[in-house]
């Protein structure tokens, strides 16, 4: 992943999309020998994480009201220059970048089911390599 990746993960409550931002991210840091507590960002909104090359953004929506409160987090420059993973990516309304990969988390019983889409072709490159596509 590099700067203007900006995954959108989308589910209801308790799917699992703070689980998966917290795995990603700490995979992340890991691979650089690092190891920090990743908590979730429902009350400070968004958590950033020094990848050394690129900063990885964490931004829970979910308290937001209107997508220019998502302006004011600074969330429209970081779409471009970092990582973003973003929990609750309906509150980002018309803000939402193109090219981003949705994510969508739903739970079933003790599983969870996993949809991705996307529009950009580097997307569906990456999740074919992975063979998620």
């Amino acid at each position: 992943m590099a700067a203007g990746d900006v995954i959108l993960l989308q589910g209801p409550v308790g799917a699992g999309k703070s689980h998966f931002a917290r795995a990603l991210i700490q995979s992340r840091l890991a691979a650089l020998d690092r190891f920090e507590d990743v908590p979730s960002p429902t009350f400070t909104l968004v958590q950033c994480y020094d990848l050394d090359s690129v900063e990885l953004w964490h931004a829970d929506l979910y308290r937001l009201t209107s997508p220019s409160e998502c302006d004011e987090l600074g969330l429209v420059d970081a779409f471009e220059s970092a990582i973003c993973l973003v929990e609750w990516p309906d509150r980002l309304g018309e803000l939402t970048p193109q090219g981003a990969l949705l994510l969508d988390i739903r739970p079933e019983g003790d599983d969870r089911h996993l949809h991705f889409q996307s529009e950009a072709p580097r997307w569906r490159d990456r999740l074919m390599r992975l063979g998620a596509a």
